[in-house]
């Protein structure tokens, strides 16, 4: 299947590059798709990709914006301070093989490691794995029909993906694909561990009571 991987990006300059040089040479067509950046990010994914889109600030909507405009049987959605694995096209082939199968991601781990990142990488995978809840940065694929026949991301400022996830279980299965993508420990550096997993896992809890992802963001900062 040809794969379409999206990637949405906002003052990202100084990381997207170690990310599009690892995608260089692969046969899937490569989006980016920048919020309104006022760095240099533009320029680094125009280095790497002839397909470079301007979008509203928003990662719910910069993705929804890509996938309208990808070519690819499947999409794939790609922080970008994420890598995926080696063999990666390989992976996504098996793991969608299965008719019924109509999206999935990849493990995770976090880098650089430690003890405290290692177990956190541990319970994401064993979420996903027990209740097929991948969260965005591992990379979360799919069939570009079932995309689109769930209605894609919505313009959300947080729980966009949570929120996809959701509705694509009801359309079909998920399926945890082989490899570890690897993702940037930086949120963790940057804030109290502690206090940054508490803060997620109470926004999880919020989100699933139904208070709007508008009025989660006010407590999500993005310290980028």
């Amino acid at each position: 299947m040809k794969l379409s991987i999206i990637i949405p990006a906002l003052n990202e300059a100084d990381i997207l590059g170690n990310t599009l040089q690892s995608l260089k040479n692969q046969a899937a067509e490569i989006i980016v798709v920048d919020g309104g950046s006022n760095d240099d990010t533009v320029e680094v994914a125009r280095k790497f990709s002839s397909h470079v889109l301007i979008s509203r600030t928003g990662r719910g909507i910069q993705q929804h914006t890509g996938a309208n405009q990808a070519r690819g049987d499947v999409l794939l959605f790609l922080h970008a301070d994420t890598i995926l694995p080696l063999g990666y096209q390989h992976m996504i082939d098996h793991a969608v093989a299965h008719p019924g199968v109509v999206f999935g991601a990849f493990r995770l781990r976090i880098h650089p490691p430690k003890p405290s990142l290692d177990l956190i990488a541990f319970m994401a995978n064993f979420r996903s794995r027990i209740l097929k809840v991948p969260y965005g940065d591992q990379a979360i694929f799919v069939r570009r029909s079932a995309y689109f026949r769930v209605g894609g991301f919505q313009d959300w400022p947080i729980m966009e993906d949570v929120d996809l996830v959701r509705r694509l279980n009801r359309a079909g299965g998920f399926k945890l694909a082989q490899g570890f993508v690897q993702t940037s420990a930086r949120r963790w550096q940057r804030e109290n561990l502690v206090h940054t997993t508490l803060r997620n896992w109470s926004l999880i809890i919020r989100y699933c009571l139904r208070v709007s992802p508008h009025t989660l963001a006010r407590h999500y900062p993005d310290r980028r």
